[in-house]
């Protein structure tokens, strides 16, 4: 399973790597939302897990931009600033799943796999069966 992880903060970036490697995920990470449509272009996620403050385009436009290119890849939000019209605004937008900072690294696996989980129940119902 591949995470592209989106912050501008190197130890939140640091630290969700080595989070998530030791959970056996392939990561890559990115400074930007830029780099983030960036790397999506060419490389398919199966998650996506990002920051909403970060200069020049914040999370809430790289949102906007995944879920029009790309809408079934999953989303699981972070920030430090978690109130309530943030959590709404992103929620609003597509988000699966919502995570404050700082988090615990077993709240980050505890979201990453309950995301996957819905991805992949989601993914095994046959179409057009009935």
């Amino acid at each position: 399973m591949k995470i592209l992880v989106v912050d501008d903060d190197a130890i939140v970036i640091k630290s969700c790597r080595r989070i998530l490697e030791a959970e056996g995920f392939e990561v890559t990470t990115v400074p930007s939302a830029d780099e983030a449509l960036e790397k999506t272009r060419y490389y398919d996620f199966d998650l996506l897990l990002m920051d909403v403050k970060m200069p020049k385009h914040d999370g809430l436009f790289l949102m906007r931009e995944i879920k029009k290119n790309w809408p079934d890849i999953p989303i699981i939000v972070m920030s430090g600033y978690p109130t309530p019209e943030t959590i709404a605004d992103v929620l609003k937008l597509g988000a699966t799943q919502f995570i404050p900072k700082p988090f615990r690294p077993d709240e980050l696996i505890k979201s990453v796999h309950q995301v996957l989980q819905k991805v992949i129940k989601k993914n095994s119902f046959p179409t057009g069966a009935g």
